[in-house]
């Protein structure tokens, strides 16, 4: 949705398959007014750009559904959050098939920018792909190698340190809330880094896990398998996967301060081992 807008696009999303979710996403697709598909192969079937935006549990299945009806020299960007490993075989998969793959790496929130979203790009067919997507209207889209899983590598390892902040940050102010030492810490911490109050910071970082753990947490996933890849350790990246996924399964809405969000995590989550209760 933050990238189809004003493109002659269509599009296929699994929520279309089910009666509960059909009319919402109908009504979405028709705000943006792209064109809603039933099934992957009718949104893909003489295609000569695909951009496949799934969670990232999802995006290895994405691209060997699409290989089943790629046309032959289709463009596959594939802009999902997973590790290298799994878009190599991804690109395994559209490359047998015909089409060219592209590896996608998105290095910021996709609201507000849209479009304007740095987009880092690799693979044999990088060039091919970032004319494409800036013709198609990104204006923030760089190569960063010839080889498939050089962006996403940039993006899973950055995620080790920004989505591993929200997860320390979750563990330092809930474990600071139980001991009623909560000012003195964050007047701490705000005393070594004055970019942003620590406040701000943590009600922010708590609300993305509370609206997206979930999702964080499989994207985590691959980034576990990323540092194995490499050998370097991984026991933050898995910890940090586990703390999203139970504050992300809570299924709350997120609050409007730092007094009640702390409040809503410490009445639902176990103190052990902060899962949800």
């Amino acid at each position: 949705m933050a990238f189809a807008g004003g493109l002659a696009a269509s599009g296929y999303d699994r929520e279309l398959a089910y009666p509960a979710t059909r009319a919402a996403k109908l009504a979405d697709f028709a705000t943006l007014h792209a064109e809603a598909v039933m099934t992957n192969r009718e949104a893909v079937e003489g295609r000569a750009v695909i951009l496949s935006l799934v969670t990232a549990d999802q995006a290895r299945a994405a691209a060997e559904e699409t290989a089943r009806s790629i046309a032959p020299g289709a463009l596959f960007c594939d802009l999902n959050s997973v590790a290298p490993e799994t878009k190599r075989h991804a690109a395994q998969a559209i490359e047998q098939a015909g089409g060219r793959y592209v590896d996608v790496a998105v290095m910021a929130p996709v609201h507000p920018l849209g479009r304007k979203v740095p987009l880092l790009v690799a693979g044999p067919h990088a060039e091919a792909g970032a004319e494409t997507l800036t013709a198609i209207g990104f204006t923030n889209v760089r190569i960063v190698g010839d080889t498939i899983g050089a962006a996403s590598a940039i993006k899973m390892i950055r995620s080790v340190m920004v989505k591993g902040l929200e997860a320390l940050t979750a563990e330092c102010l809930l474990a600071a809330e139980a001991a009623g030492v909560r000012d003195e810490v964050l007047a701490s911490l705000d005393a070594s880094e004055r970019a942003r109050p620590w406040a701000e910071r943590g009600a922010y970082n708590l609300e993305r896990m509370i609206v997206h753990g979930g999702r964080r947490a499989e994207e985590m996933a691959e980034v576990v398998k990323t540092l194995d890849g490499l050998g370097t350790g991984s026991a933050m990246a898995r910890a940090t996967t586990e703390r999203q996924r139970a504050i992300g399964a809570l299924g709350v809405a997120p609050t409007d301060t730092l007094d009640s969000t702390l409040a809503l995590l410490n009445a639902r989550l176990s103190p052990a081992l902060g899962c949800a209760a």
